[in-house]
């Protein structure tokens, strides 16, 4: 047997003058973005990278130009050409700068991942007398002026007779840099698990084999840091270099100097330096670019 449904008329008009019930509003989610907001955030990226990267788009439109290019930059377009990279290169005395600035920023680079890496490794894992002083002396030292170490980082040289020293330079450079990379190692090393320094007490290594073998492998990202923030000190450093440092052992910061006299300065020749000094710099970042976000903040979680 079945049964109908029946509906009075009065049922009827209710049922069919209840509204509608209105469709949910559709909750943006917290990683999701208006159309208006991507376009400003957008815009703004844009606007940034086009500021950031002018100043060297400049130099290297100048540098392609005649010798009054800096003053009439519309004369570059018509004569574009390479001859003031072929007068640096061959003309001047950059060969040997270069070769200099590659010694000092190679050693500063190498010394300072070693003495960093090391220092960095035993503050972490082991307790010694004076391994928090060790490392607060490392951010003390950060505090100084460069102006204030001058002079008796100079007394200190030549009492070592290294003046004019390649090795007396790289060693001025790892003192600044050290200090920082230091702290930046220690807290890498930190995020490292100890059980991996106890298996490789178990299976017979020494410290040093369990840092070489089994934590360096896995400190590349900070390591990488360390190496580019070595690199970049050295690189482009100006004061202790002209103040240590003779003619002949000129490094490219002071050497492109000597382009500008009191009397005027020969743009052409220094934009063009310039293009040059900034590729191995470039080069350096390209080959650590990888570890270079995630070494930045690991080594910034714990200290």
């Amino acid at each position: 047997m079945t049964s109908a449904t029946t509906h009075s008329p009065a049922t009827t008009g209710a049922l069919a003058k209840t509204p509608a019930r209105p469709r949910a509003k559709k909750v943006r989610g917290r990683e999701e973005r208006s159309t208006l907001a991507s376009v400003a955030l957008h815009g703004t990226l844009i606007l940034a990278s086009l500021v950031a990267s002018f100043p060297v788009v400049w130099i290297v439109f100048i540098s392609l130009g005649p010798k009054t290019a800096w003053q009439s930059p519309g004369e570059v377009l018509g004569n574009l050409s390479l001859d003031n990279y072929a007068k640096v290169l061959t003309d001047t005395d950059f060969p040997q700068w270069f070769g200099a600035s590659v010694i000092v920023a190679g050693g500063t680079t190498l010394l300072g991942v070693f003495l960093a890496a090391t220092a960095g490794y035993a503050v972490s894992r082991m307790r010694f007398p004076g391994h928090r002083q060790l490392m607060w002396s490392f951010l003390v030292t950060q505090m100084f002026p460069m102006a204030v170490l001058i002079v008796p980082l100079y007394e200190l040289l030549a009492r070592f007779d290294l003046i004019d020293n390649y090795l007396g330079l790289i060693l001025t450079y790892a003192t600044t840099a050290v200090p920082f990379c230091a702290w930046m190692m220690k807290g890498y090393f930190d995020t490292i698990p100890h059980e991996i320094d106890e298996a490789g007490r178990v299976d017979g290594l020494t410290p040093f084999g369990t840092f070489w073998r089994l934590i360096v492998p896995l400190a590349k990202p900070g390591l990488a840091v360390t190496a580019f923030y070595s690199f970049l000190t050295a690189w482009g450093e100006v004061a202790y270099a002209s103040q240590f440092m003779g003619a002949d052992h000129y490094t490219l910061a002071v050497g492109i100097r000597t382009f500008a006299t009191e009397s005027r300065a020969d743009w052409a020749m220094m934009t063009a330096a310039s293009v040059i000094i900034l590729i191995p710099a470039t080069l350096v970042f390209l080959v650590v670019q990888r570890n270079l976000v995630s070494g930045l903040t690991a080594g910034g979680t714990k200290s």
